[in-house]
């Protein structure tokens, strides 16, 4: 199952859903519309109807963040029996044709990781502020919580199920930018095997970014939070 939240991307998941569903007969969607004003849930609606068997819609009442609503995901997904879980942005930042790639890699691992920063990676169509937001962002998770993987806040990747179910889900509170390095720490405390898979990132190709100075700030601060917080402070047993 892929996740995928969405506001305002009515542009994009008439294009991005049949895409996915083309890059592997395994993939199935669930789309998570936070109420978007712009119709995007309604467009949900209608590739549900023409795709019944592969898509689902989650529709949430109100916008409260990228995490939240990857977390309603992942919920739904584990509810629904899925064997593997993964999340991508509906703006074609993350290219479906890679999506095999990621399942290939859960073969050996148990988390896929796509990864800007690794050989054969890389991003497009970014200037040096946002090249410098991404990598910087990364360093520093690195540098506080002690990781050793490249790319800490990307959003493109693919979990086994048992991952998600032993990470006390609900206990996650970021919902931003930050969310992505709150959850891939609590995977690598929890002794779990995580692969980086190389991907290019191209900027959105419709619709406005989400990227905000209160979601950078969140970032910021809750990585020191992350980091001393009693759910994921000290040694926790490898599985």
């Amino acid at each position: 199952m892929v996740v995928m939240p969405t506001y305002n991307e009515r542009e994009n998941l008439p294009d991005i859903v049949p895409a996915i569903l083309k890059a592997s007969p395994e993939l199935d969607v669930l789309v998570v519309d936070d109420n978007s004003p712009d119709g995007t849930g309604q467009i949900a609606d209608e590739l549900v109807r023409s795709q019944t068997a592969r898509v689902r819609v989650m529709h949430r009442t109100r916008k409260e963040g990228l995490g939240p609503a990857y977390l309603a995901g992942f919920a739904e997904a584990l509810a629904l029996g899925y064997g593997r879980i993964l999340q991508m942005d509906a703006d074609f930042s993350h290219d479906p044709k890679r999506l095999p790639a990621l399942l290939a890699a859960v073969a050996d691992a148990d988390v896929a990781v796509g990864s800007r920063y690794v050989e054969g990676g890389g991003t497009v169509n970014w200037g040096l502020g946002r090249r410098l937001l991404s990598r910087g962002g990364s360093l520093y998770g690195r540098t506080i919580l002690g990781l050793s993987l490249s790319d800490l806040t990307g959003a493109f990747r693919c979990y086994r199920r048992e991952v998600l179910e032993s990470l006390d889900l609900e206990s996650i509170t970021s919902t931003g930018y930050a969310f992505q390095i709150e959850l891939i720490y609590r995977v690598v405390r929890r002794g779990f095997r995580v692969r980086e898979v190389p991907f290019t990132f191209v900027d959105r190709r419709a619709g406005k970014s989400k990227m905000s100075g209160a979601i950078i700030a969140e970032a910021v601060w809750k990585v020191w939070q992350i980091r001393l917080s009693p759910a994921t402070r000290g040694s926790l047993p490898r599985r």
